[in-house]
């Protein structure tokens, strides 16, 4: 089987994605039960969480609504391919390469066109600020001070998956 079988009981193929089965409920729902830095923090920390977390940075450092969005869903390819560490990943160009083209799709599925180069670039610079807040905070180990540059205080406490789903889902409405 070459599926997976999603919350809403779609099979979805990750390896060649259907854009007609992307669903943002499917997306909002797994991410919401995902733990970020493979379970290593404090309590559970979701990468639905950690997407809401970048999207309000964007929308404090008044950015443009696809930039909003894009943050928001950073991470939906998790969704359907679950995610792998960082130190691995980059060792891992088949993933990466899937990953790629799902993440890609998804952006293009919900904004209507796809992310340039420069605001690309400006989602993963706000991944990374979260990243490096989110060790400074659940890990107690400092990457770099990055963290210092972000404008929003986010909350790293564990919070109801189904209050997690449905904060990402009005997010989501709000800037669709």
């Amino acid at each position: 089987m070459s599926s997976i079988i999603t919350i809403s009981g779609k099979y979805f193929d990750p390896t060649a994605p259907d854009p007609k089965l992307i669903d943002i409920n499917d997306i909002a729902h797994a991410l919401s039960f995902l733990c970020r830095a493979n379970g290593h923090e404090k309590c559970f920390y979701s990468v639905a969480q950690h997407s809401i977390a970048c999207a309000r940075e964007a929308i404090a450092q008044e950015l443009p609504r696809d930039i909003i969005l894009g943050c928001l869903l950073h991470d939906a390819s998790e969704a359907y391919l679950s995610d792998v560490t960082r130190p691995i990943k980059k060792d891992l160009p088949y993933y990466l390469e899937v990953e790629d083209i799902l993440q890609s799709l998804i952006w293009e599925h919900f904004l209507g066109r796809s992310l340039t180069d420069e605001e690309r670039n400006i989602i993963f610079g706000i991944d990374d600020l979260l990243l490096s807040m989110e060790f400074h905070v659940n890990l107690a180990c400092d990457l770099n001070e990055d963290y210092l540059k972000l404008r929003t205080e986010p909350s790293f406490e564990f919070r109801d998956f189904a209050e997690v789903r449905k904060e990402f889902l009005e997010l989501f409405n709000q800037y669709a």
